[in-house]
C-alpha cells in the first residue's frame, strides 16, 4: 500500500512579499509576472528597497505540498535547506502543515534560498529569486522508499535550473514508475520553458512524465510548442502525455485525457489579492483528487477552488483548512 498520495519536489525557498507599484518594478528593472534567477547582490539589493514585508515559507512544490496535506491527503516533500534562520523557519513550517520533510540540510554556505516577491495592485507577482542552497539538492537527498511510496510524484519545472536535481528528479521517477506509480511535473512559467524546451518534451514523450500542469494563463502551452494558437497546443499536448491541465486564469482551466476535454470553471472571488502560489494549489486539489481516485471533472474543480481561495489572500500557502472548503462546496 502507498505510505503517501503525493512527493513533492522542488526549491525550498523562503517567500519574502511586499507591495509595490508598477513604476517600481520599471524603475528596478523586474520583469512582471516572471521568476527572475538572481544573485547575491542582487538580492541584497532588492531587499534593501522592498516596502514592509511579510516572510513566509514558499517554492512552488512546497506550497503544492502544503495544500495536498491541507486537503486531508498524505504529503512528502524532498527540497534543500541549509542549517540557518531561514531553513529553520522553512522546515518548521512545512511540518507544521503536516508534510513529511526530512531532507538533510547543508551545512554552512550557500544560505537557505530567499525569493522577493513583488506584488502590484491588479494582483500579479514578479518573483526575484536567489536559489542557495536549493542547487545543493542532488540524487543523495533521494529518499527512495518515499519515491517508491507515494501514488504520484510532483516536481516543479524550476528544478530544471541546478543540474544536479535534474539527476534527482530521474532517479525519482525511476523508483516511483518501478513501483508502478505516476510522475507528475509543472512547466513552471514560460521562461523556463524557453530555457528548456526540448528537454521538457523529452521528458513527456519518452513517459518519464505522465501529468503535466500548465499555468500561467496558457503562454507556457503556447511557448513550448511554438506556437499561437492554444488549440493547436492542446492537440499537440494530447498526444505528448497521459494528462495535461491548463489553468486560463480568469477562464478557468482545462483538462485533456486522450480524446477526452473537461472544461473547468474558475472559482468566483470576491477580491483578486495575489497571485502567488494560484497554480501550485490547483496543483494540489487536482492531485488530491486524483490520489482518492475522483474524476477528472471534480479535481478540475478541487484545484479551482484551492487556486480561488489562495488569491484572496497575501502569501501562497492555505490559510483555511482545504478539505474543510472542499467539503462545504460539495466536492468531497
Amino acid at each position: 500500500m502507498p505510505k503517501y498520495d503525493v512527493l513533492c519536489i522542488g526549491n525550498a525557498i523562503v517567500d519574502i512579499i511586499a507591495q509595490c507599484d508598477e513604476e517600481f518594478l520599471e524603475t528596478n528593472g523586474i520583469i512582471k509576472g516572471a521568476m527572475n534567477l538572481i544573485d547575491t547582490q542582487r538580492a541584497e539589493l532588492l531587499y534593501s528597497r522592498m516596502g514592509p514585508a511579510i516572510e513566509a515559507s514558499g517554492g512552488s512544490a512546497g506550497n503544492t505540498a502544503a495544500g495536498v496535506a491541507s486537503f486531508g491527503g498524505r504529503a512528502a516533500f524532498f527540497g534543500k535547506v541549509s542549517n540557518d534562520a531561514l531553513g529553520e523557519i522553512y522546515a518548521h513550517d512545512i511540518h507544521a502543515q503536516g508534510v513529511a520533510f526530512d531532507t538533510r540540510p547543508l551545512k554552512g554556505e550557500p544560505p537557505t534560498a530567499r525569493s522577493m516577491i513583488f506584488v502590484t495592485p491588479d494582483g500579479e507577482r514578479s518573483m526575484n529569486t536567489y536559489l542557495g542552497a536549493c542547487v545543493e539538492l542532488g540524487p543523495e537527498d533521494v529518499e527512495a522508499d518515499k519515491a517508491s511510496g507515494a501514488k504520484v510524484t510532483y516536481f516543479e519545472g524550476y528544478l530544471w535550473d541546478p543540474p544536479r536535481a535534474k539527476e534527482a528528479i530521474r532517479q525519482t521517477a525511476k523508483l516511483a514508475h518501478a513501483a508502478g506509480r505516476e510522475v507528475s511535473m509543472t512547466l513552471s512559467d514560460s521562461f523556463c520553458v524557453d530555457r528548456y524546451r526540448d528537454e521538457f518534451l523529452d521528458l513527456m514523450r519518452s513517459g518519464t512524465v505522465d501529468i503535466v500542469f500548465v499555468f500561467a494563463n496558457s503562454h507556457e502551452i503556447k511557448s513550448l510548442y511554438q506556437t499561437s494558437s492554444f488549440d493547436e497546443a492542446l492537440a499537440q499536448i494530447r498526444k505528448d502525455c497521459r494528462i495535461a491541465a491548463v489553468t486560463r486564469s480568469e477562464k478557468g482551466s482545462v483538462i485533456v485525457r486522450g480524446d477526452e476535454t473537461v472544461v473547468i470553471k474558475a472559482t468566483a472571488i470576491k477580491e483578486l489579492v495575489d497571485t502567488t502560489g494560484a497554480g501550485d494549489l490547483y496543483a494540489a486539489g487536482f492531485l488530491h483528487g486524483y490520489t482518492q481516485g475522483r474524476d477528472l471533472q471534480t479535481c478540475g474543480d478541487l484545484g479551482s477552488l484551492a487556486a480561488g481561495l489562495v488569491i484572496q489572500q497575501i502569501g501562497p500557502r492555505p490559510r483555511q483548512n482545504l478539505r474543510r472548503e472542499a467539503e462545504q462546496a460539495g466536492l468531497l
